[in-house]
Formats: structure tokens, sequence, C-alpha cells
């Protein structure tokens, strides 16, 4: 049963850092902005005709703030030394806008807890907290205090297509307040991320491909010349032996995430390409993905990217391993909040 907890708290002072990752955000979402209304208009697709998949990406602005807004609400037990966060400022912060709907995530997080052998007691603890109203006056108020560790379970229990969740999962994951560290695993999800959403793209453009052509190997050719066009001509093994990618591996587990998503791109323009249009040759489709590729390429060249000479990226591999380490740690022993004697007797 939840208990309550006698809060002492001091609230942190904001901490007025930029994430790394925002700045590659900066210039990818701005990069792909351009480029996907640039290329889809090439390719004859209108606005209001843009049917991609919706991406798991955050803007400059919308990163820099939830940063500032997390470190804003973050307190302090004094007696344990432990963070937490208040559920009602947790609510805001994920986007939820009826506290009913937020009530039954909480819920479904402590059966979460409950289940990892851990006592919900411990990490969502029943508080009261003094609010404004307006004019000087102010009112007590239930809350719960929210470890970090119930957070985490709050955002893993959410609504995924919601990005404040998505930054919260990340954020939440991370025991430390040291900068580079958020920085690092913040592009690291987002990489991973990437390479999965482009292993989708791929599957689909194979399972299109299959369906109106019948042949298994016309993917592999047709994937291949799009590689070319997109590395200003070298081939997809010619690529593998410069990034000195191990055999048997993927191209795409040692790209940087900008070339990832560069691949992504064109397959989603492919994909639906070749849907509108009813193509149904080997040379048709192979022209179109070609075409696709370039023009991808021709945005990212015209800022001086060029995918060919950017260097390899760590095997994508090891980055999941140690995203999925860094979770287990907060699994193993979660910081708790002190609790009164009288309640843990």
């Amino acid at each position: 049963m939840t208990s309550t907890l006698d809060i002492r708290y001091s609230l942190f002072d904001i901490q007025s850092f930029c994430l790394l990752s925002s700045v590659f955000c900066i210039l990818f979402f701005d990069l792909l902005h351009n480029a996907r209304r640039d290329t889809l208009v090439y390719c004859g697709v209108q606005p209001a005709e843009m049917h991609l998949r919706k991406e798991n990406e955050m803007k400059r602005e919308t990163i820099i703030q939830l940063q500032g807004n997390f470190e804003q609400k973050v307190y302090k037990d004094t007696d344990s030394g432990t963070e937490f966060w208040f559920a009602r400022d947790l609510q805001t912060l994920l986007g939820y806008s009826q506290w009913r709907s937020f009530e039954a995530v909480i819920e479904k997080a402590k059966t979460s807890c409950k289940n990892s052998g851990y006592d919900p007691g411990d990490h969502f603890a029943r508080a009261r907290k003094m609010v404004d109203l307006g004019s000087g006056a102010k009112r007590e108020i239930d809350d719960i205090a929210l470890t970090r560790y119930a957070c985490y379970l709050i955002a893993q229990n959410g609504d995924p297509s919601k990005e404040q969740i998505a930054f919260a999962q990340t954020y939440f994951a991370v025991q430390t307040r040291k900068q580079e560290i958020i920085e690092k695993r913040i592009a690291e999800a987002e990489r991973l991320t990437a390479r999965r959403k482009l292993t989708l793209s791929e599957k689909e453009l194979s399972g299109i491909i299959f369906e109106r052509l019948g042949d298994g190997q016309s993917f592999g050719r047709i994937r291949s010349k799009g590689d070319k066009a997109l590395f200003g001509g070298k081939s997809t093994d010619q690529m593998k032996d410069s990034l000195k990618v191990p055999k048997g591996r993927p191209l795409a587990d040692f790209l940087p995430t900008i070339t990832i998503k560069a691949k992504d791109f064109a397959n989603e323009i492919t994909n639906f390409t070749i849907k509108r249009d009813d193509m149904r040759t080997e040379e048709g489709i192979t022209l179109q993905h070609v075409k696709n590729n370039q023009e991808v390429r021709n945005i990212l060249v015209k800022r001086n990217i060029k995918p060919e000479a950017l260097p390899p990226a760590e095997d994508v591999k090891k980055v999941e391993r140690r995203l999925i380490s860094d979770e287990r740690k907060l699994l193993s022993k979660p910081e708790a909040l002190e609790r009164p004697q009288d309640e843990q007797e």
C-alpha cells in the first residue's frame, strides 16, 4: 500500500545547458524538413499527398524546452538525498491533460514496480504539496512523490507517440546529472531508433517489390543501385570496405545517423511512389529508387555533406547493448524514498 511521506525538499537550480544531440537535430531536422518538400515535389508528390510515416524525431526547440522543464521540476529528499518529481508536475511534463488518464498510467507503473520485486511504497509515495491559487493565496493538495525509477516506469507505460514521453524514456533511464552522459545517450537512442526505422522501410520496400515482380533477388539489385546513387558512385561493397564493416554485417549498422536517415527517407519516397503510380517493372522501380537517392544526396551535398566521406559510426549492436545495460542498472537497484520508521514496520 502506498505510504504517506513527509517530504522535505529543495528545488534544484535549472541547468542552463543545451544537449549536444540538439545540435545534431538542428542540422538534420532543418535539412530533412526542406528535403522532404523539395524531393517529394520533384517526384510529383504535393504537400497534401505526403503520407510518409511519422518519425520519432524531436525538433531543437522541443529538446531544449523539455530538458529545462524536467530539470526545473526535480526535487530532492533532504533525508535520503533521493531525487523525485511530483506526479502532478509530471502529468504536465508528459503531456497528459486529464489527471484521471495519468492516474491509470501510474497504476500500471506501480504494477510493473511490484512485478519487478520492489515495494511501490518506496517509489510512489503519497504527499501533500502547497500550490499557489493567485493573489498570494495558497492551498494544500494531495500529490504523489515519484522516484526516478517510478518516473521511468511511468514513461515506459505511457503513450509512445507523445514526444515528451519519448524524451522521458531516455531522461529517466540515465542515473546521472552529468551533461556529457545525457547528451551521449540521447544521441545513441536517436541513432538506434533511426536504424530500426530503416529496417522497417527496407522490409516494406522488399515486400512491395516481391509482390509486384515475384522475384526474390530484385530487391537486392534495386537497393544496391540506390546505394550507389546515394554514395556518389560507390557500391555497397565498396562502402563496406571503406568503413571496414565486418563480413556478413549490414552496411547500415556502421553508418552515422544522418546517413541512416537519408537512406530511410529515400526508401519512403520509393515506397510511396511505387504504390501511387502502380509500378510493376524492375526497370521502372530501379529508376525511381536511383532518382530518389540521387535527390537526397544532392540536398546533402549542397550542405557540404558527402555520405561516402563520413567516418564510420560505432556498431549499432554495441550501442543497443549499452542502452539495454543502462536500463538494467536502473532496474537493478533503484534509489528509494526515505519512509518514516513507523510506516516501515
